[in-house]
């Protein structure tokens, strides 16, 4: 099986082993919604095709090594005036020709070609791994961004408890005449905001699951539930990111840097291949030709066999002025393997650029993620404290009600560091070779 066989091969399997919807009761794990996605995207069946297109190419190239052949048939038919000048007589013919040309030197044109549509094949793999890394680090953000908002929504929900209960208690109080009606209609009317929370949290929620659907090509209205994963290993690990050698690393692994490698040594061969137009190109040629005239006595066979007419020859043909065509394409092949090797710089540097950033990212989410830790113990603490106190009647709804505001905040603000920490951690992993997986 050649290698345009083998990525046909590749591409049917994928599109043959994932059903067109999934099935209503699959529980989405990260690793699945990946899978799924590079299988389903379009933007991934669109590379795929791209690299089956270039196996095409190769063997185009290849194939302009063998001779070309043709074959024709001719029939003709005639009419002239007899000697009388008014009687028309007629007469027909045919023609049989086989012609076959190859080339046999064009100043190493076409080894060249062929040798540029293999790197095109590398390169369209490459592009194709690019893109499929793309696709998943777009999954992992939005998996994480449901995992997030479903955190919120059970947040949300465990607040509107808490103040249910509060209002309940300030109820029974209000009966008793120990708070006014004021407290209590603060306090509904805390209740009445975390309500509204938990709608947004809700929409965030949905928006967030229909994000992730759309990357994976799910329509909308299909079930879909996902996993979820322990996330605590993640967290109590604290990184401490080398930046040259996280860098070292990539190069190593990354499939845009070998691309643009790749895309460098295809437009060092352009270069040869204007070049070959500088080389004189030699071709041989072979044909045979016979026909058969109803204007001569003898029998169609005869004809056929006596008009038999082969010939060979041999075609040298020599550049000797083009116009600085040759010249002005050499030019420009020149300045497209300069262009080739600064966007070689620029992807190396690009990619320096994020693995410094990813770094970064993941120094300052360990940083906040500690400081909301505390952050939020101590609101927390100090939100007990104000409930006990306005069940006690020690301090009014006012206090109460911005001790348990905070509380919110601080444990919003939890949240949100705890899922920027996850998503730089597996970003971080992600430059380093690491499987994207929770």
């Amino acid at each position: 099986m050649n290698r345009r066989e083998k990525i046909l091969m590749t591409v049917l399997i994928s599109l043959l082993s994932v059903p067109l919807f999934p099935q209503a009761d699959t529980v989405w794990t990260l690793d699945k919604c990946i899978d799924y996605a590079l299988k389903q995207n379009i933007t991934v069946r669109k590379s795929e095709l791209a690299t089956e297109r270039s196996a095409v190419s190769y063997d185009e190239a290849k194939a302009s090594r063998l001779p070309s052949a043709n074959g024709s048939i001719g029939q003709s038919f005639g009419w002239r005036k007899g000697s009388s000048g008014s009687d028309f007589s007629g007469s027909n013919g045919t023609n049989y020709s086989a012609n076959a040309s190859i080339t046999l030197f064009n100043g190493f044109r076409v080894a060249t070609q062929i040798q540029q549509a293999n790197l095109n094949i590398s390169g369209s793999e490459y592009a194709l791994a690019t893109t499929k890394e793309s696709i998943s680090l777009n999954v992992l953000n939005a998996f994480l961004q449901v995992l997030y908002a479903e955190e919120q929504v059970n947040n949300s929900k465990k607040q509107i408890e808490s103040i249910q209960e509060q209002l309940r208690l300030a109820g029974e109080r209000l009966t008793l005449k120990a708070i006014t009606a004021v407290d209590y209609s603060q306090v509904r009317s805390q209740l009445a905001s975390e309500k509204l929370t938990l709608a947004n949290s809700e929409s965030q929620l949905s928006i967030a699951k229909i994000t992730l659907m759309q990357i994976m090509e799910i329509p909308a209205g299909n079930p879909f539930t996902i996993s979820h994963p322990g996330l605590k290993d993640l967290l109590n690990v604290q990184r401490t990111p080398d930046v040259k050698k996280v860098y070292e690393t990539a190069l190593s692994l990354k499939p845009q840097i070998k691309e643009a490698s790749i895309n460098k040594q295809v437009a060092a061969l352009d270069e040869k291949i204007a070049k070959a137009s500088y080389y004189p190109s030699l071709s041989a040629s072979a044909g045979i030709s016979t026909g058969y005239s109803s204007t001569y006595t003898s029998g169609y066979g005869s004809q056929l066999n006596d008009g038999l007419y082969p010939t060979a020859g041999l075609s040298l043909q020599v550049p000797i002025y083009q116009k600085n065509q040759v010249k002005n394409n050499i030019k420009a092949a020149k300045i497209g393997y300069r262009d080739a090797e600064l966007s070689e710089i620029d992807t190396k540097n690009q990619l320096r650029k994020n693995i410094e950033q990813a770094c970064q990212d993941v120094i300052s989410a360990q940083v906040k993620y500690t400081a909301s830790i505390e952050n939020y113990n101590a609101t927390l603490e100090s939100s007990q404290l104000s409930e006990e106190k306005f069940n006690q009647g020690f301090i009014n709804s006012v206090d109460y009600l911005v001790a348990k505001t905070n509380l919110i905040v601080a444990e919003s603000q939890l949240l949100q560091s705890k899922y920027n920490l996850i998503f730089s951690i597996k970003i971080l992993d992600f430059y380093e070779g690491v499987p994207l997986t929770l």
